[in-house]
């Protein structure tokens, strides 16, 4: 998958879980676990919404590389 992410390691930085995180960005801890093991790429809103809480650019959590 061309879209890698460093969710998991910006998410420990906080120290919150998967379920903290989702209700902050307004998804389900599920979603995060998706993103987290590359299962589902986020939309654009979404993305914004987690740099935001990650107090970071969303090219610091995703990155996108040619396959």
């Amino acid at each position: 998958m061309p879209l890698i992410n460093h969710l998991k390691e910006y998410r420990a930085r906080l120290g919150i879980n998967q379920a903290e995180m989702g209700k902050l960005v307004g998804t389900s801890r599920q979603t995060i676990s998706q993103i987290e093991r590359g299962d589902y790429s986020p939309s654009v809103t979404l993305a914004l919404k987690i740099a935001k809480q990650c107090e970071v650019r969303v090219e610091d959590v995703f990155e996108y590389t040619e396959e």
